[in-house]
C-alpha cells in the first residue's frame, strides 16, 4: 500500500503529535522507536516477544485480583497477551532490538499492542486509551527497568534448551565415534610435532569429555538467570508496586512459563548488574573455543587426502573449488571455526555492555541480549550441523594410521627406561635420518631382547596406562 494515502490515526507523546497506521496495534512511541533506530534491520527475537506477553499477563492478572484494575480491564489485557502469545500480532513489533533507552521501545510497543487490542475487545477503537492505557493499565506496578531485563533473561533460559539439546547430542556423536576407533591406533602429535603413539578413539572420548564440561557449566549459568528483579520497578525500591502484586505477579509468571524463577534478594542489585548473564556468555565462549579446537583438529587430521596427515575421512559435502577438480574441502568444521569466532567477539560485546552500567541501572541490554541470543543460537545451529553432516559420518584410514606409528620414531620414548634417554634419542634421529622405522633399527642394534622390544613396542599397548 502506498503510504501516501493510508489511513492514520493521530497519537500525541511529550514530544508531539504522529501520524500511525489506523490499523496498526502498535502507537506513537513505536513509531518513534522505528524513526530512531534502524539499527540491524532484525526482528525481535520471537521468544522475546512471548516471554514479555507472559509478563505482562502476570502482571494484569495479579493487578486484578488485587483490585489495582478493573476487572474487566485486567481481563481484556490478559486475553490481548493470549492473542500474542499464538504468534499471530509479531508483526507489530517492528521495533529494532538494538535501541537506545535500556528496552524502553520494547517495553511501550508491547504496552500499545495490548492496549489497543484490549481496547478491541471491549468494543472500542484503536488508539481509544480511555478505556485501556498503555502506561496506566497495561504497564500498572512495572517499569521497564524490571520489565525489560527479565523478559530478556527468561529469553535466554528458553534459547538455551535447544543449545544444551544439541550440545548433548554432539557429546554423543562423539562417544560413538570414540568407541567405533578404538582400536585404531595413530600417531600423537604435540606441537605439530610426532610425539608418541595414541588411539583414534582416545582423542574423540577427550572431545566429548570436554564438551561434557561445557554441559555442566552451561547448565549453572542458565540457571542464574532465573533470578528476576520484577518488582523493583525503576530503581529496585518498588516503587509503585505493591509488595503483594509483585509476588503474585512472579508467582503467575513461573506459571504461565513454566520455568522455576525466583525474585532477587536485592532487587537494586537485581535492577543495577548483570553479572548473570556475563556468566552465561563466558560459558557460551568457553563452549565455542572448545568447539573450534575440535574442529580444527578434524581439519589437520582430515588433511590431504595425499599430501597430509590423512587419518580421517570427512563426509563430502559439497565441491571444494571452481578450479580444481575433485577438491573436498572441511566446510563443516570450518563454519564451527567462523561461528567460534563469532561467540567470542559477542563476549566482548557482552562483557563491556554489562560493565559500561551506571549508578542505578544498565542502558546497554538491548545489545546485550541481542548478541548473547546471536551467540546462543549460531552456537545452536553450529552444534546441529557438525553433528549430522560431520562428525556422525566420520571415518578412520586405520592402515595409514598405522604405517605412520610404525615406520615413525614416536615409539622411542617406550625404550628410555631401559636403554636411557641418550641412546633412546640416538635411534629415534637415525630412525628419521635414513626413513627406518625405529623397531626395525632396534633390532638391528639388539638394544634388548627381541621379545622384550616386540613388547615394549605394541603399538596399542603403548596407548593403555598399563602395560
Amino acid at each position: 500500500m502506498d503510504t501516501r494515502t493510508q489511513a492514520t490515526r493521530m497519537e500525541r507523546d511529550i514530544v508531539g503529535e504522529l501520524a500511525v497506521p489506523a490499523d496498526a496495534y502498535y502507537g506513537v512511541h513505536t513509531l518513534r522507536a522505528m524513526q530512531n533506530f534502524p539499527i540491524t534491520g532484525q526482528p525481535l527475537q520471537p521468544e522475546m516477544i512471548r516471554a514479555l506477553a507472559q509478563i505482562k499477563k502476570a502482571c494484569a492478572v495479579a493487578a486484578g485480583e488485587r483490585g489495582a484494575l478493573d476487572a474487566s480491564v485486567a481481563q481484556a489485557i490478559a486475553d490481548a497477551c493470549d492473542d500474542v502469545l499464538t504468534g499471530s500480532l509479531n508483526d507489530q513489533f517492528p521495533v529494532d532490538p538494538v535501541q537506545g533507552g535500556a528496552g524502553t521501545s520494547v517495553n511501550m510497543n508491547m504496552n500499545e499492542v495490548l492496549a489497543n487490542r484490549a481496547i478491541e475487545r471491549l468494543g472500542g477503537r484503536k488508539g481509544d486509551y480511555a478505556l485501556v492505557h498503555p502506561n496506566d493499565h497495561v504497564n500498572y506496578g512495572q517499569s521497564t527497568n524490571d520489565v525489560y531485563p527479565s523478559c530478556g533473561k527468561l529469553t535466554a533460559i528458553r534459547l538455551m534448551a535447544p543449545l544444551l539439546d544439541a550440545l548433548q547430542a554432539l557429546v554423543d556423536a562423539l562417544a560413538e565415534r570414540a568407541t567405533a576407533f578404538d582400536d585404531v591406533v595413530k600417531m600423537g602429535r604435540t606441537q605439530l610435532q610426532d610425539a608418541v603413539p595414541i588411539r583414534l578413539g582416545q582423542e574423540f572420548a577427550a572431545y566429548a569429555a570436554v564438551l561434557r564440561r561445557d554441559v555442566a557449566r552451561l547448565r549453572t549459568a542458565r540457571d542464574g538467570l532465573r533470578t528476576l528483579n520484577l518488582g523493583g520497578t525503576a530503581v529496585g525500591t518498588g516503587l509503585n508496586a505493591d509488595p503483594a502484586f509483585a509476588g503474585r505477579a512472579l508467582a503467575l509468571l513461573c506459571e504461565y512459563s513454566g520455568e522455576p524463577l525466583r525474585r532477587s534478594e536485592d532487587l537494586i542489585d537485581g535492577t543495577q548488574n548483570l553479572d548473570a548473564c556475563v556468566q552465561l556468555s563466558a560459558a557460551l565462549k568457553t563452549c565455542a573455543v572448545n568447539l573450534s579446537k575440535i574442529s580444527n583438529d578434524l581439519r589437520l587430521m582430515a588433511s590431504g587426502p595425499s599430501a597430509g596427515l590423512g587419518e580421517i575421512n570427512l563426509p563430502a559435502r559439497q565441491n571444494g573449488s571452481s578450479i580444481m577438480p575433485g577438491k573436498i574441502n572441511p566446510v563443516i568444521p570450518e563454519v564451527v571455526n567462523q561461528i567460534a569466532f563469532g561467540v567470542i567477539g559477542n563476549d566482548l560485546t557482552v562483557t563491556l555492555a554489562a560493565e559500561a552500567g551506571q549508578l542505578e541501572l544498565n542502558a546497554f541490554e538491548p545489545i546485550l541480549f541481542y548478541k548473547l541470543y546471536e551467540s546462543i543460537q549460531t552456537l545452536t545451529h553450529g552444534m546441529r550441523t557438525l553433528t549430522v553432516n560431520c562428525i556422525r559420518g566420520i571415518t578412520a584410514n586405520a592402515e595409514r594410521c598405522r604405517r605412520q606409528v610404525e615406520e615413525g620414531a614416536g615409539m622411542a620414548a617406550a625404550l628410555c627406561p631401559y636403554i636411557g634417554y641418550t641412546r633412546a634419542s640416538s635411534l629415534a634421529r637415525e630412525a628419521v635420518r635414513s626413513h627406518t622405522p625405529l623397531r626395525a633399527l632396534a633390532q638391528r642394534e639388539a638394544v634388548l631382547p627381541e621379545a622384550r622390544l616386540e613388547a615394549l613396542l605394541d603399538p596399542y599397548a603403548l596407548t593403555t596406562a598399563q602395560r
